[in-house]
């Protein structure tokens, strides 16, 4: 009877074990964010992704019009060290295909994504018509968490404006910067990992990164704190942060660190600077010296846009560029900087040179006349959901086009159309539930010098 018992107890004991190894196995690592491709070559693309815990991953995939020909992705690690995110590669595609993908996770258990579409960019050059495509942008997406937020009125808004956004269907989605807020208590390399991974998997926010190609630049929060200038001591652990969790092409250059690329769509070349890194105080006396971008990616920028052949190039700062009224940030504040830089464009004889930007808590246009050149573009694209500010003053902003300036959250929305030689660009903001507010149309002949 003794043994009958003892044989009953060790059954029981080995049933709660083997219990306990079938309810681990049940547990195995979950994809908490993304998909979210970064902009597609023509024979190559990448994929980044976030689970909540560690897993070996790779990516199957195939032509959408060719199911039985699988292929199968080099297989990644998502280990603690990374946040448990990775980037998977595409190779050996063909220029304007539609792929179809899913992951796959495989640790305590297999764990197969649903299947996402990717498009590889087309084989126009020589051959057809540039493509028509859409872009979508913004800045500013502040999410609120009321433990670490200031006390008083939330500052965050409706996170509706994500879904109008991939509503939308753009094939480029470009973040320009404040793309999460840093808090006072984020500020350690745990911290600022731990608001990546909190705005990240935003559920609202999933249907927007799996739509269209993503690329990004940052700006002060999500750099370090407000108005962050080079001397931020974690600059260091803010840039590997950002190269974690974007899929930008590059980030910077051996010799100089950052996050500036290029970004190359159809027949635009989008020219994502880094305003942060080497940028000194804003409050500093002007001086010869004084520089938001530094002297090497200045350099950098205009090796890069003689060598663009891009009928637009647009260049992408988290910054203001012409508003002379600022009295917050912007190149502004650098005149020495940026005046010399627009006197370098217009002596180069540069066609096409557009400026995109965010960070002021409001949108607007700025047309800024030039005596040996066509005009200067810039649209300020801000809040998508931080707060709004107050915008009485900027009526009185100099070459502002009065009808542009929108005081309430807003995404905005470029379309590149036109046959070679004719083409045109359609700029236009957009109310939290997608409602056009505004609409510019610019063409190539107006860009030209």
């Amino acid at each position: 009877m003794k043994r009958l018992k003892l044989f009953g107890a060790l059954s029981l004991h080995m049933c709660i074990a083997l219990a306990w190894v079938y309810s681990g196995a049940l547990e195995a690592a979950q994809i908490t964010s993304g998909p979210m491709l970064g902009v597609a070559a023509m024979r190559e693309a990448q994929a980044w992704f976030q689970a909540d815990g560690p897993a070996r991953a790779h990516a199957e995939y195939w032509r959408s019009d060719r199911p039985q020909q699988h292929r199968r992705s080099p297989v990644v690690t998502l280990s603690q060290a990374d946040d448990y995110s990775a980037k998977i590669s595409f190779t050996g595609l063909e220029p304007g295909v539609e792929y179809t993908y899913r992951l796959v996770l495989e640790d305590k258990r297999r764990v197969v994504s649903p299947p996402f579409q990717l498009r590889t960019q087309p084989l126009w050059q020589w051959r057809s018509d540039p493509p028509e495509f859409s872009v979508v942008f913004g800045s500013c997406a502040y999410l609120n968490e009321a433990a670490y937020d200031r006390p008083g009125t939330a500052y965050g808004g409706s996170t509706e404006i994500f879904t109008s956004m991939a509503q939308a269907k753009p094939d480029l989605v470009l973040w320009l910067g404040d793309n999460l807020y840093f808090r006072e208590a984020d500020f350690s390399p745990w911290g600022m990992a731990d608001r990546y991974r909190k705005t990240r998997a935003l559920p609202e926010l999933q249907a927007l990164l799996r739509t269209g190609q993503h690329a990004a630049i940052w700006d002060d929060h999500d750099y370090g704190p407000n108005d962050s200038n080079r001397s931020f001591i974690y600059k260091g652990e803010a840039l590997e942060l950002f190269k974690r969790n974007w899929p930008n092409p590059s980030f910077g250059l051996p010799q100089t660190p950052g996050i500036f690329t290029v970004v190359s769509y159809g027949d635009a070349d989008f020219f994502m600077l880094d305003d942060r890194y080497y940028r000194d105080s804003d409050s500093m006396p002007e001086n010869a010296q004084k520089t938001m971008l530094g002297k090497e990616q200045l350099r950098w920028l205009q090796d890069a846009l003689l060598n663009s052949t891009a009928t637009f190039k647009l260049i992408v700062n988290g910054s203001q560029i012409f508003n002379d009224i600022n009295r917050y940030e912007g190149w502004s504040n650098f005149r020495r900087e940026r005046d010399g830089f627009v006197a370098w464009l217009t002596q180069a004889k540069l066609n096409g040179v557009m400026f995109l930007s965010g960070d002021r808590h409001h949108t607007e246009m700025f047309k800024v006349p030039r005596a040996d050149g066509y005009p200067l573009y810039e649209v300020t694209c801000s809040p998508l959901t931080a707060g709004t500010h107050p915008i009485e003053d900027e009526k009185k902003a100099p070459n502002l086009l009065p009808e542009t300036l929108v005081g309430e959250r807003n995404f905005c929305r470029i379309v590149f159309s036109g046959p070679r030689g004719n083409r045109s660009i359609r700029l236009s903001s957009h109310s939290v539930a997608g409602k056009q507010l505004w609409q510019v149309d610019v063409s190539e002949k107006e860009l030209k010098m």
